[in-house]
């Protein structure tokens, strides 16, 4: 087992969720540690303010960029993402005898969410509301033992404040890293504590409360990040693999203030393609000779028939899955009735389970599976290039280049396949790439959010002000932000650690 040390926990498959007295171990040293000292304190003096006591503990998830593996997770395949340096805070304490569960902000634009102290309540979905979130922590970590036939004994009151610095919208995650926080702040005050990985496991499932139908890549690299690291994250089970990225090149992270607005529009963006990549799954499995009824029953993902995909491929000389996707399905949009026709019953039947597909099929008009499956096997096989380039023996500039032509790749991949970006994304990608990008690409859900560069370090001060001249001043001028805010939407960023409970 994970032995608790004064640095956090260590070692071995249990690694636990640290709980740390200091926030050194988290925030480094320098104006950095300055600024997390101001936040956790202006953090518990809101607290007070709003509750007139203190919190009894902080936790804390990171957001994070995706360097490669877009919209792959929710298809069963590794992702390539590192923890940024923006975070949620969660302040919390009991709140016995109210019978609420009470979610503040300190930013007054947030206004106080009241729920019941209630883990099996349902999350209100058409009324969206940001306190939400940290319900999906409440109900997770309820659900997640009772899984394991853990006693938690009458539902805990609770008084909560959040402080975020992943900007809304940004296809940083700043959903996932409120989820996580919320749970592991509710998981401190229990006073109980799970391996990493099984954390990661429930908060992707909880998250789902809220709507959307998540892969698990947000949840596992906020729960599991290590500083100075990217991580391969493999799914089924979730496991992560330390990821050295070269020394001289700095992932720049630039928002294209297009908001990204993952659950409102999930029946028509997020979760269409979840539903696509599945009717892309079924058909496939039926062309290469599965059984009808077993196809439909049992394939819900494109990894589910990838074995099938890779064995025709062979027949041709080639091992990509993709081979089988450009010879059994065609480019043209596959109607409903097609598709029904193939599968030998109505699609409503299909997803039957599923109320989040059923809006998708409520409002989608037709399904593009040849391009969904093409992105979803190209991609996955460029995480794997990503890897295998950054511990391959090549000069560092081989490898930069490498790795940027990989990103290159998987955006167009993304914008003209999958059709996940937008015309200010487009936008922000040609500006990295005219003023020295490697690779620049979307990043995150896509419908806006954010980009990411690869950029060499020496020329990164240079490259920001390029992209604040070329894409920023004429926005700040129009009055979409403030010239204040810059900072929170272009910053370079290296792989920062994953969550933990702070007793301070």
């Amino acid at each position: 087992m994970a032995q608790l040390t004064p640095g956090g926990i260590v070692g071995g498959e249990a690694e636990l969720i640290p709980t740390l007295s200091s926030l050194e171990p988290v925030y480094g040293e320098g104006s950095q540690l300055d600024e997390a000292r101001l936040r956790f304190a202006r953090l518990g003096d809101r607290f007070e303010a709003v509750y007139g006591a203190r919190p009894a503990l902080f936790a804390r998830s990171p957001g994070r960029v995706n360097l490669i593996g877009e919209h792959i997770d929710y298809e069963g395949y590794s992702v390539l993402p590192m923890a940024i340096r923006q975070d949620m805070i969660v302040a919390v304490r009991r709140a016995d005898g109210s019978g609420q569960v009470r979610v503040a902000n300190v930013d007054d634009k947030y206004p106080v969410c009241v729920y019941p102290a209630d883990p099996d309540k349902e999350i209100d979905i058409k009324n969206h509301k940001w306190g939400h979130y940290f319900m999906c922590g409440y109900k997770g970590v309820y659900e997640y033992c009772r899984s394991k036939g853990i006693d938690l004994g009458e539902p805990i009151a609770l008084d909560a404040v959040v402080d975020g610095t992943v900007p809304q919208g940004s296809g940083l995650s700043s959903s996932a890293a409120f989820v996580c926080s919320a749970t592991i702040a509710i998981m401190g005050v229990l006073e109980k504590n799970f391996p990493k990985k099984e954390v990661a496991q429930f908060t992707c499932l909880s998250e789902r409360h809220i709507g959307t139908q998540s892969g698990g890549m947000d949840q596992a690299i906020s729960i599991m990040a290590k500083s100075g690291f990217a991580e391969l994250i493999d799914f089924n089970p979730i496991h992560a693999t330390d990821v050295q990225l070269p020394p001289g090149g700095t992932f720049v992270i630039a928002h294209c203030l297009a908001e990204s607005k993952k659950a409102e529009t999930a029946a028509t963006n997020y979760n269409n393609r979840v539903v696509e990549c599945r009717l892309a799954a079924i058909v496939l499995a039926i062309k290469l000779g599965m059984d009808t009824k077993k196809a439909v029953s049992s394939v819900t993902t494109l990894s589910d028939v990838e074995g099938l995909c890779v064995s025709f491929a062979g027949n041709e000389g080639s091992s990509d899955p993709g081979v089988a996707v450009k010879k059994l399905l065609h480019e043209e949009p596959y109607t409903v009735e097609e598709i029904e026709k193939i599968a030998g019953e109505s699609l409503t039947s299909v997803f039957q389970s599923s109320q989040t597909s059923l809006d998708v099929i409520k409002a989608a008009k037709h399904y593009k599976l040849f391009q969904r499956a093409t992105h979803v096997y190209s991609e996955a096989r460029r995480v794997y290039a990503f890897r295998d380039t950054v511990s391959s023996k090549l000069s560092e500039e081989d490898m930069l280049k490498g790795l940027g032509d990989l990103m290159n790749e998987s955006h167009y991949s993304c914008s003209v396949l999958y059709e996940c970006s937008c015309p200010e994304l487009e936008e922000l990608v040609k500006v990295c790439r005219d003023n020295g990008a490697l690779g620049a690409r979307l990043t995150g859900a896509g419908w806006g959010g954010c980009a990411v560069a690869l950029v060499k370090e020496r020329i990164v001060p240079q490259f920001i002000l390029n992209l604040k001249e070329m894409y920023y001043k004429s926005r700040i001028d129009r009055g979409v932000i403030n010239q204040n805010d810059l900072g929170l939407y272009v910053f370079a960023s290296k792989p920062s650690s994953g969550a933990a409970i702070f007793k301070l």
